[in-house]
Order: C-alpha cells, then structure tokens, then sequence
C-alpha cells in the first residue's frame, strides 16, 4: 500500500516509479480522488461546526423564551446535509483504496530500467560448470528411469503440475530441507517457525497477494487461502503489531509446501518438477526498520547464496530490472543456479525488500529508540531455497554416466550416511 502524503507531495517521484516498472503515470488521477474525498470530510467538518452552533443557539433562545422554530428547521436540515456528506466521504476513501491496493511498489533509484528478465543485471557468478564426458539427462530422465519420480501416477490421482518422489528422492528432497535449515538457524541466526499453510483473507492481503493475485492461489470452500509461500505466514507474525526497535530485526524460516495455481503459466515449464501446483520450500523472513533494510537484504542473500556453495553448485545472482521485479518488491536478486540438463541457469531463489508496502497493509509498526510516536516496519522474504528445484540442481549436476548420482557431502549426514545413489536396475 501507497503513502497518500508521498504522491501529494512528490507526485513527479512516484510516476517516475511507476514509469521505471513500465506503467503509465497515475498521480494525478490518485490526487484527484484525494482532493474530493478531503473536500468531502473538510464539507462534512464544517457541517458539524455549523450544527454545533446553532444547537447553542437553540439553548440559549429557549432559556431566553425566543422562537427557535427556524434554528431547528436548519440543524434539521444540516443532518441530511451531514449524512450525505458523510456517507461521499466514506465511498470516496473507499474509492481511494481499491486504487492504491492494487498499484505495486515503487522500485528503488538503483533499480535497473528494463521491461522484463532481459533487462536483468548480473552482479556475480560462483562455482565452476561441470564438465561432462557424457551428455548429461535432466531430472526427469534420471528420475523415472528408477521410478522414484512418477508423474503418471501423480496425473491420475491430481492431474498435471504434480509427482510422486519415492525411496532415495523422497529422502533427498527431506534432506535438503534439513540442510537448509540448520544452516539457516544454526549458522543464519533465523528462528524456526512451523506456520499454519490455510490462512485467511486479511493475511494474503496483508503480504500483497489480494486482491490482485486471487486467481494464482487456491482458495477453500470455507473461506481459507492455501499459502502460495510461507512468506505468508511469517511475515503476518507481525500483523497489526506495534514492536519496539530493540526487538528487530526478527529472521524467521520456515519449511512447508506451497500451492500456487500457475494460473499464468499455460505451457510453461510443463516437463519435470521446476514449476508445480504443489512444491517444498524453506523461506527466509525479516522484519526491521527502514535503516537496517538494504544490509539485511545483503544478508538475507548470502544466506541463501550459501546452501548452493556448501552443495557445490555452480549459479549466478541478477538484480531485477524494473519491470520484471514482483508486485510488492522495491529491489529483488535472483539467485539462478546452473542446470546441464536445461544447459541453462534457471532461478532458484528470489530475495526482495519491501520496505514498508506489506507494513504500511498489515498495519505493522515499530516504536524507535529515539523520537516519539510509531513508524512502518520494513519486510523482507526470500527463498533459501526452493527444495524442488535445488533437488534437480543435485540431480542433473552430480549424475554419472550410468544414471546413478552421487549425493554431495554436505548432505551425507541427512541420508545417512549414503554416497551414492544407485542407478536404475539393468532390464
């Protein structure tokens, strides 16, 4: 959510944020709105002061034994004159937010220009590129030819965008997931959270996913959201909550599936499990002041940076442009980790500031240590990482020629103890 006094008073800034994720300019139709909702509530205040001295005119007549028939008639009057006033205000403030709600952030000054992903900046690539002597399969190749990956199976009870991980990559899949959070709290300082994934409307709109995302999530018969990311749910830990400066910042990480209906997605990634209806992921939240907000960001990607380094995998980490950052970022890296299978660099991990745009609609505060009154939190959320996806990273990285695949030595600990997993049986 938008900060009204912000486009009044620098309403040339705020179409230039507009213009950088490739909309057009709306201040002044926003201003427009805030102009007659204010000369509705300034009409609406001056009726009452009016209202107010006659009623004193009314007393003191009546102590003085005057006709006040005609005062009467006009503070009769003024109360239909108030409740219409009223009641334009109410729908112009109305009006007012179903606009800015569904305006994304703004996107910082150094944000790069661009109108999609190809405008993205590298900043930084790690690890070196294996070098196969054999032409490497991607991960459905590998997965179903030991039938631990069974998408048929997955189609028949659910549908397409869904698998059955069995054995050895159902372990895999769980022991990424324990890698990732250990390192997370034990070395990243975050504090675990096992959050709810049904949650209601306010939550999803607190985090900016309604109204403008409805269609991308799943939503029950009783009125619950399924998380499309536990960002979700951590993240409205702080909902409607007035914290003080000592406390921040707060680092939560969770590990939970997500569902996303990819209602936007028709024919994209449809082989394998690089996007699905259902899918694992470990999250990464903060919650601190404006101040603190850039180097947490900094942070937050290291952290998510390190899980592939400690796994071996090659990637490389974009700044997104403009117009290819998400609904609520003001500034997002992509971590993209390398896939021989793809032969290409696919993502892996967004990391994004939203300064106070999710604070500012949950409502969410903090007291400083120096100064008085209450000011917006900064959010921030990031992948670290999609499980899934750092599954076929392994997969299609550390497979050998005869379809088995070593298990890195990070995670040697999380499969107990086993180094390789076997290749497919020889029929």
């Amino acid at each position: 959510m938008h900060d009204i006094r912000f486009i009044r008073e620098t309403p040339e800034a705020f179409d230039a944020g507009l213009k950088k994720r490739g909309l057009a300019p709306l201040s002044a139709e926003i201003l427009d709105i805030d102009r007659r909702r204010r000369a509705a509530i300034s009409e609406s205040e001056a009726i009452q002061a009016r209202r107010k001295a006659l009623s004193q005119q009314i007393g003191m007549a009546k102590r003085k034994g005057e006709n006040a028939d005609a005062l009467m008639a006009e503070v009769a009057n003024l109360e239909q004159s108030l409740k219409d006033g009223e009641r334009e205000a109410s729908r112009l403030d109305e009006e007012l937010r179903i606009r800015l709600e569904v305006i994304p952030n703004l996107p910082f000054d150094e944000v790069p220009e661009g109108a999609d992903e190809i405008g993205n900046v590298e900043i930084r690539r790690e690890g070196n590129q294996r070098n196969f002597s054999f032409p490497p399969k991607d991960h459905v190749a590998l997965g179903e030819a030991t039938g631990n990956m069974d998408f048929a199976a997955a189609v028949k009870i659910s549908g397409s965008r869904f698998v059955f991980l069995k054995a050895h990559l159902a372990r895999l899949e769980r022991a990424l997931a324990q890698f990732m959070l250990d390192l997370h709290t034990v070395e990243g300082g975050y504090t675990e959270v096992n959050p709810p994934l049904l949650v209601k409307d306010t939550a999803v709109y607190g985090v900016g996913q309604l109204p403008k995302f409805a269609e991308d999530m799943f939503h029950t018969d009783n009125g619950f959201w399924l998380i499309p990311t536990a960002e979700v749910s951590l993240t409205n830990l702080v909902n409607d909550m007035v914290l003080d400066e000592k406390e921040l910042p707060l680092r939560f990480t969770a590990f939970t599936p997500c569902f996303r209906s990819e209602a936007g997605s028709a024919g994209k990634d449809t082989r394998g499990i690089i996007r699905q209806h259902q899918f694992p992921k470990v999250e990464l939240v903060s919650i601190t002041t404006p101040e603190q907000a850039a180097a947490e960001h900094e942070r937050m990607t290291g952290c998510a940076e390190e899980v592939l380094k400690r796994l071996g995998l090659a990637y490389r980490t974009v700044v997104l442009c403009g117009g290819d950052m998400g609904f609520g970022s003001r500034k997002t890296y992509d971590i993209e980790v390398w896939l021989p299978g793809q032969n290409a660099y696919r993502e892996i991990s967004s990391c994004s500031n939203m300064g106070d745009f999710q604070a500012r609609r949950m409502n969410a505060r903090y007291r400083p240590q120096e100064g008085k009154g209450t000011r917006f939190l900064c959010t921030l959320n990031g992948s670290a990482l999609a499980v899934g996806r750092t599954l076929v990273a392994v997969l299609e990285n550390y497979q050998n020629e005869d379809g088995s695949v070593t298990v890195p030595e990070a995670l040697r600990p999380y499969m107990g103890g086993l180094e390789l997993i076997p290749a497919p049986a020889k029929r």
